[in-house]
């Protein structure tokens, strides 16, 4: 299942949350306008947005609030890949030159900033109080999420659980976030909210798992950046994990070294190593176990086309090659 297949079901629906963005995107700020118009016209996979869709349709929710609060989570995560690729130092996003690339790193950071306090605004006009404290805790944990990356950062001594907890907070955290607010707007019942949550928790981290996956085995060209980034920049992924516990003494002190030191020196060697090792697959494994997770967590709700999408969508998430 391809994700265009998958969008075609909520297509007039992602037409609305587009048209949202457009209009809530409005600055009078030129540069302001400039940067996040960028930003949010480079395409993406618009998947957090959706999935507030999908679990709001999944409870038979028929308002409109579901299109501001899709805007809200797209705005969020989009302010959290600029904060992201100034301290990265990223170059390349979605196949395109970074904002911190083409406007600055002042101008990416304060448009993060814009983007992260107009997204409250917005959720504030849903006049729910859960609304905000789902959305003002998820905000928190990805904030600690990205600090808990930093101080991994060139330390080959990360282990595989605190290496998910960092996936958990930083990358799951949003979409679990989404499916929940889908759920509130539908008046699912504390037992189906926790099940749409956990779904989405799931989701994210097979997300991210197969990213790991792509930064070492991916084509350019279709990941929309450069491979090795996390090598680069010294992150101890799931692969980087695996290979060094696997690996014989001369693979790990390769991939120790490699940690520490960052850069792409010694990329084509560590990649040998991965392959060697079988760390590529055991990442693509532990991605599709996250993956049967959420299907599992949300198999006793009713069957409905937005349930089976969601299912589809799980299933996209582990054989994806972008």
């Amino acid at each position: 299942m391809q994700l265009t297949q998958i969008r075609r079901f909520i297509e007039a629906d992602m037409q609305r949350v587009d048209a949202v963005i457009r209009q809530r995107l409005h600055s009078d700020v030129v540069l302001i306008r400039q940067v996040s118009e960028y930003i949010i016209a480079s395409g993406g996979k618009r998947l957090r947005p959706a999935l507030v869709l999908l679990s709001a349709g999944a409870f038979g929710y028929q308002g409109d609030q579901h299109y501001d609060l899709a805007a809200v989570v797209e705005f969020i995560h989009t302010a959290t890949l600029l904060h992201d690729d100034v301290v990265d130092e990223s170059s390349l996003r979605r196949g395109r030159e970074t904002a911190n690339a083409l406007f600055g790193n002042a101008a990416s950071v304060l448009v993060g900033d814009f983007l992260y306090s107009r997204a409250f605004q917005m959720m504030v006009g849903v006049r729910s109080h859960r609304v905000m404290e789902i959305l003002s805790d998820a905000t928190n944990v990805i904030a600690e999420g990205e600090v808990l990356q930093l101080m991994n950062c060139h330390d080959p001594d990360i282990d595989e659980e605190r290496y998910l907890q960092v996936i958990r907070y930083k990358t799951a955290k949003l979409f679990e976030a989404a499916c929940r607010l889908g759920a509130v707007l539908g008046d699912a019942d504390p037992a189906d909210e926790g099940a749409m949550a956990a779904y989405g928790m799931h989701l994210g981290t097979a997300f991210q798992l197969i990213d790991d996956v792509l930064d070492y085995s991916g084509q350019q060209d279709e990941i929309g950046k450069n491979l090795g980034d996390d090598l680069a920049e010294g992150k101890p992924t799931l692969p980087l994990i695996y290979a060094m516990r696997q690996g014989n003494a001369e693979q790990a002190a390769l991939v120790r070294r490699a940690i520490e030191q960052g850069g792409l020196e010694d990329f084509a060697a560590v990649s040998a190593a991965i392959r060697e090792t079988g760390a590529l697959d055991y990442t693509l494994t532990a991605a599709r176990r996250e993956a049967d997770a959420a299907c599992a967590a949300i198999a006793h709700l009713p069957d409905s086309n937005y349930k089976q999408t969601l299912l589809e969508l799980a299933a996209f998430a582990v054989s994806r090659n972008h």
